[in-house]
């Protein structure tokens, strides 16, 4: 398996072809020392054999598609479930479990970048269409890590990819990142049904909740409330409806570590993000560092259409269909 490595003067970025997973980010404290902040495994072995989608491309549908149900024009798909009763991150061999094809790319606007490369036969994991698949991996001279996804599709399809590194900017495997303030630019969420195992089709305010970080808070403090929505996942695992989505790329969220310094900004042009605090976690893998893996060892931050949106009419269109191009920007620019 190869790795691949973005640099510029400040920060050095890993990844590896299976699923265009990230295996390193080395990013400055304020003083200059460099840690490593996406949790995952010290060796290659260890990678290969671990959590797949730690810092991987998740698709075709990243996130729960309820009963791997969804409706075309009247037709109806039938997907194969691998999260109890949905559908989750593209199905048991979803993008996140393919060798992408990497080659280096020259763009003005980055210091260095790789493009990546896939096709989805029609049919794959019971989607229809075959669908070809381009993600640019770029880094620019100010630290900004870009992430630029497009497709396009032979039959109407659905597809909402993501990116699944979870950050500690303490540095993966010294601390909790519970202590981390988050601030998202998202005055409202979608509710998870019990029933459902995701989304309720529901999008309320986020006032009066632990749901709130309209202003910074530690994430701790949301998790640790007695609230209905945190006791069911036991902790975050809820998209969140970035404020004013017009399509354009903008401000959808910022983790800041008050220890180190270390900050990330979060922007794109999708309608929502994903926040996990990584509840499923129990300390059974061994992660860098020779730490076990807890809950809140990192924080995701995905960039995303609502989960079961295809089945929500209210919801955001998921849909792609012939002649139309699918494009996702996501950047996480490290402070």
């Amino acid at each position: 398996m190869r790795a691949y490595t973005l640099k510029n003067n400040n920060i050095e970025i890993t990844f590896i072809e299976r699923g265009g997973q990230i295996t390193s980010i080395k990013v400055p404290d304020a003083k200059g020392n460099i840690e490593d902040v996406v949790v995952g495994y010290d060796s290659m072995d260890e990678i290969l054999a671990g959590d797949g989608y730690f810092g991987a491309l998740c698709g075709r549908y990243a996130n729960r598609i309820v009963g791997g149900k969804f409706e075309i024009d009247g037709k109806k798909f039938q997907l194969d479930c691998n999260n109890e009763t949905n559908h989750l991150h593209g199905g048991a061999e979803g993008f996140n479990s393919k060798n992408w094809a990497v080659s280096p790319i020259v763009l003005d606007k980055f210091v260095q970048a790789y493009q990546l490369s896939l096709t989805s036969e029609d049919g794959e994991e019971k989607y229809p269409g075959k669908l070809d698949v381009s993600v640019i991996y770029g880094l620019t001279a100010d630290n900004q890590f870009v992430i630029e996804y497009e497709a396009e599709t032979t039959k109407p399809t659905v597809i909402n990819m993501t990116s699944h590194s979870y950050f500690n900017l303490r540095g993966a495997g010294k601390a909790s990142a519970e202590n981390h303030k988050l601030q998202l630019n998202a005055s409202k969420y979608t509710p998870i049904s019990a029933e459902l195992g995701t989304t309720s089709g529901e999008i309320v305010p986020v006032k009066d909740t632990p749901f709130d970080f309209t202003s910074a808070k530690e994430v701790k403090v949301a998790c640790k409330t007695d609230h209905e929505q945190i006791n069911m996942v036991d902790g975050i695992d809820h998209n969140f409806v970035i404020d004013d989505f017009d399509g354009s790329v903008k401000l959808a969220g910022v983790l800041l570590d008050p220890e180190s310094g270390r900050k990330i900004e979060v922007y794109t042009n999708q309608p929502g993000i994903q926040i996990y605090t990584g509840s499923h976690f129990d300390g059974s893998e061994i992660g860098k560092n020779g730490s076990p893996i807890k809950q809140t060892a990192g924080i995701a931050m995905e960039t995303q259409i609502f989960p079961n949106s295809p089945n929500y009419a209210h919801f955001p269109n998921a849909t792609l269909k012939p002649g139309e191009k699918y494009k996702h920007v996501c950047i996480y620019k490290f402070c």
